[in-house]
This record gives structure tokens, C-alpha cells and sequence, in this order.
């Protein structure tokens, strides 16, 4: 294992070099060069770096480090690991591309298994587009599938963390029981074994990156929580019946609580965490309330990853004008959660 400095060090993915990953990653390394609390270094093509700062306007160095112990050089200079997919050519701003798509599958590839060699702390990723990441013969479905045939691991949940107004040391912390499917799968797939595994994970993740003591409500599908069977049964069936088993355990696991107050709850301190029961459930919750701070984890890994979660914005790529808070919040977030990689190699790890 590769010997990096004890300041954390972090590798951040452009995404796919044609959409708004280049330019956010950019704003951020710039906003955060010099600061001696961490050192983040972009992977991905410097031609592609140094187009996105032209779009920005910054006024930064970009130099070209070899490895990921590279000293930072302080304010005024972005680093970048080049992955030498581009070269020279000039891909068209917010175009699907192939090739821009294997850059985005190789940045990925490199940062993953430096974190896996412990050259870094987390890996950052930017966002990437499916269809280019398809064209460029990938068959993965997105990052998390990717990142889990990267290290080994069949199972991976997505975890976001939200910054509560309520309460301002709070987090929310949101996972979800069914994902990418459309949402007449998500309730044929929502059965009591399901809720069981959900359940345990989310409050074994919750430990993992540094909650103590922590509590766990598990979100209602239905209107109202199903009005005892008038709206629905999936509450009576599957998850009443999860929760009450684990309840008897001794776990801290509350509900079901009706979905359209048991994210309000959490984010006032009531729970540490909330298993939301579908994609969009718990996306517009969280998004709404907080668009730009809410970022994403992929917990399961024995590695530390967090991304933006948004796409590429083709539509205002090269123009200077997408906002980086989002990947600042992942950034930050990275930096946060670096101290408990340990509990993540081990709780996760081979």
C-alpha cells in the first residue's frame, strides 16, 4: 500500500468531460487550493481542465501532478491527475460522445482503485452521462454498479445526507429501499425480508460513518400510512411486520411514520436517519428542501465515495455558468467523513 500524506487527500472525477463536471470540479479545487486541512486533486483529462477553467474565468494554474502524494502548491493552483483518454481532440460542449464517455469510466477506474490502495481518503465524483458511458461500451447502469464491480461488492446502497435549518449540528440522513425501478416494480419489491435488510443496513451505515446511538424511522408507502388497510396494505403486510421484529430485537427503528411528514421530522432532530421507501419519495424530499447542499454516499464500499447528486446539464455546459455547490457540498462532506474510512474498510471490505 501506496504511503500518502496525513493531510486528507482526495480524487475528484470530472464526469463526463463534455457536461458540467469539469467546470464545477474546477470552482471547487480553485475555492479550496492552499487550505491546509485537505488536498483535493482532479482525475481526468488536463485538456479537459483547462477548458473548464477558460469557461469559468478563473484565474488558476493548472499543473499536472503524477501522483496523488504530490504536495498541494497552495492558493491559485488546481492539480489534476491527466488519464490521457482525450489528448488533443476538442469534444463539442453538451454533446453525447463515446470517447467522452470512456474518459468519464476511466477518470472513475483510476480514483477508485487509488482509494482502494490508499493513495486517497474518497474518491469525488462529478456527474456523468449513461448514454455516453453506454456508447463507450460500458453496461453499467451508473456509478454505484460501477463502483461496486470496482471493489468487489454485490450490494450498495445510496445514502444522502441533508443539512438540517432546524437544528444546525444535524444531518438527515436518507436511504432508500428500492432505487432505479419504476415505481410499479418499487411496491411489487417492497416485502418484509426487503424492509428487514433495508433496515439493518441503513442503521449498520449510520454507525459506520460516525453517528452514535443512532435511530432510524422507516417511511410509509401510502397515503395517511395506509389508513389500517383502507389505502393500501403494504404497511399491514410488509412493513409493520419488519419493523415490530426488529423493534423486539432491541433495534431503533420507528414506524412506519406517513411519508409526508416523517422526512420534516427527521430534519428537527427526531431521527438520525429515514428509510424512504422509493426513488422519488425520498429524492424530492430531500432536493426540495435542499437542492444544493444535499449530496450523495455510496455506503457498502470499502472505500469512501460521495458525489453531486444532479447530471450533466448539457444544456448550459462550456458557458461558465453552473453553480458548484452542490459539488462543494461532496467535497466538504468527503473531508468530514475521511476519519471513518477505517470503519469502512472493515465493515465493508473482503
Amino acid at each position: 500500500m501506496t504511503t500518502k500524506p496525513s493531510t486528507p487527500v482526495l480524487a475528484l472525477t470530472l464526469g463526463d468531460p463534455v457536461g458540467i463536471g469539469p467546470e464545477i470540479t474546477v470552482r471547487t479545487l480553485a475555492e479550496y487550493a492552499g487550505d491546509p486541512g485537505h488536498h483535493g486533486i482532479a482525475v481526468g483529462d488536463a485538456a479537459a481542465v483547462r477548458r473548464a477553467v477558460a469557461a469559468t474565468g478563473l484565474d488558476v494554474e493548472v499543473r499536472e501532478v503524477t501522483g496523488f502524494d504530490t504536495p498541494s502548491a497552495g492558493e491559485g493552483v488546481v492539480d489534476v491527475l491527466d488519464i490521457g483518454v482525450l489528448g488533443d481532440q476538442e469534444l463539442a460542449w453538451g454533446q453525447v460522445d463515446a470517447t467522452a464517455g470512456r474518459a468519464a469510466v476511466t477518470a472513475i477506474e483510476v480514483a477508485t482503485k487509488a482509494a482502494l490502495d490508499g493513495q486517497v481518503d474518497g474518491v469525488v465524483t462529478g456527474p456523468i452521462n449513461k448514454e455516453a458511458i453506454w456508447a463507450s461500451g460500458s453496461e453499467h447502469l451508473g456509478h454505484t454498479e460501477m463502483l461496486g464491480e470496482l471493489t468487489g461488492v454485490t450490494k450498495q446502497d445510496t445514502m444522502f445526507v441533508v443539512r438540517s435549518r432546524h437544528a444546525p449540528d444535524h444531518h438527515l440522513r436518507v436511504f432508500f429501499a428500492t432505487r432505479h425501478v419504476s415505481l410499479r416494480k418499487a411496491l411489487d419489491q417492497l416485502t418484509k425480508d426487503r424492509q428487514v435488510d433495508s433496515i439493518r443496513r441503513a442503521l449498520q451505515a449510520l454507525e459506520v460513518y460516525g453517528v452514535d446511538q443512532p435511530t432510524l424511522a422507516v417511511a410509509a408507502v401510502n397515503p395517511h400510512g395506509g389508513e389500517n388497510g383502507a389505502f393500501g396494505r403494504e404497511e399491514l403486510d410488509e412493513i409493520i411486520p419488519a419493523c415490530e421484529e426488529l423493534r423486539a430485537e432491541g433495534l431503533p427503528v420507528h414506524g412506519p411514520v406517513p411519508a409526508d411528514s416523517v422526512f420534516h421530522q427527521g430534519l428537527e432532530g427526531r431521527f438520525e436517519g429515514v428509510l424512504s421507501q422509493y426513488h422519488d419519495q425520498g429524492h424530492i424530499a430531500a432536493k426540495t428542501y435542499d437542492f444544493d447542499g444535499t449530496i450523495s454516499v455510496t455506503v457498502g464500499l470499502p472505500i469512501l465515495r460521495t458525489s453531486v447528486d444532479h447530471g450533466t446539464a448539457f444544456d448550459i455546459a462550456g458557458t461558465g455558468r453552473a453553480d458548484h455547490g452542490t459539488m462543494r457540498s461532496a467535497y466538504l462532506a468527503a473531508v468530514d467523513y475521511a476519519p471513518f474510512v477505517p470503519r469502512m474498510r472493515s465493515a465493508y471490505g473482503s
